[in-house]
């Protein structure tokens, strides 16, 4: 639905918001969002508050989650396994791609159960149903910038006891990396809870699929290290190239090209461009059907 704002003189009183449905499914309620940003900040407030409330750490799991990944990652795949980190250190490596990956699949897991999720409120008051899933986006954003200050004390650390990493310009493509990932998690996060409002079984998909999506990600492995036939596959991945980018930026070492980084910023562009379409298109009769 789309507001719009008038002067009526019927009855004598003027009316100050109109609901009117949207113009087309590639309509972006900018506006409208902006007039709800009370609500959208309390809502990023509320996923913050309420994720680790009653625990007794506390926001002390903000810390404690990727480090714990990121130690068994180490003792599995680097010691047991025997994988390559490709001369960074185990710890760095492994704990850059799990802040990654840990935003995209936030932001794509929690965004991918708006409708569901909400329904009840939907069907009882007005506000851009956009806000919701935005709201789990920026949560998972300032969750990631607070898991990415501690890489960054870890990464000081090792640099001030003589480690070689390399820090390279590409740094300045690090926002742009983080832009990819919230486009690509709210795109792919509202093209499916637009479909789950008929098809549950999609719910169960995408927690498997998420899972399998990582081993298809450079996560727990150098790029350089998948066989060249198998590459281009990964490379047609969109999360590959940000995953690669983050850590060239940092260590100067990876498979990293701006071209690739590129194929990604389009490939999450259109992705939210047609999730968006498709969030539109399911808004106004998802009632019927959730």
């Amino acid at each position: 639905m789309a507001e719009t704002k008038f002067e009526d003189a019927i009855n004598g009183e003027p009316w100050d918001l109109v609901i009117t449905p949207k113009k087309s499914l590639f309509t972006i309620p900018v506006r409208a969002v902006w007039r709800y940003r009370d609500l959208l900040f309390m809502l990023v407030r509320r996923d913050i508050v309420v994720l680790y409330k009653q625990t007794i750490l506390g926001p002390l799991w903000f810390f404690i989650q990727p480090i714990l990944t990121a130690v068994v990652y180490i003792v599995v795949f680097s010691r047991i396994a025997g994988l390559s980190t490709g001369g960074v250190p185990p710890i760095l490596f492994y704990l850059s791609g799990v802040i990654i990956w840990n935003y995209f699949q936030d932001s794509f897991t929690n965004t991918s159960k708006t409708f569901i999720e909400n329904a009840s409120l939907f069907g009882k008051v007005f506000f851009p149903r956009i806000i919701l899933p935005l709201s789990k986006v920026i949560a998972g954003l300032l969750r990631f910038l607070i898991q990415f200050g501690l890489f960054l004390i870890i990464f000081f650390i090792y640099a001030l006891r003589g480690i070689p990493l390399h820090p390279s310009f590409s740094l300045v493509l690090v926002p742009v990396m983080v832009l990819i990932m919230g486009m690509l998690g709210l795109g792919l996060g509202v093209f499916f809870t637009s479909l789950t409002t008929k098809y549950r079984d999609l719910v169960f998909l995408i927690q498997f699929g998420v899972q399998l999506l990582m081993y298809a990600t450079p996560v727990i492995y150098p790029l350089s290290s998948v066989p060249v036939q198998y590459r281009a596959l990964l490379q047609a991945n969109p999360m590959t190239a940000v995953v690669e980018g983050f850590r060239y930026s940092f260590f100067g070492r990876g498979s990293f090209m701006p071209g690739d980084l590129l194929f990604s910023f389009l490939t999450s562009a259109l992705l939210l461009v047609v999730g968006l379409a498709v969030f539109n298109y399911t808004e106004k009769d998802f009632m019927d059907t959730v």
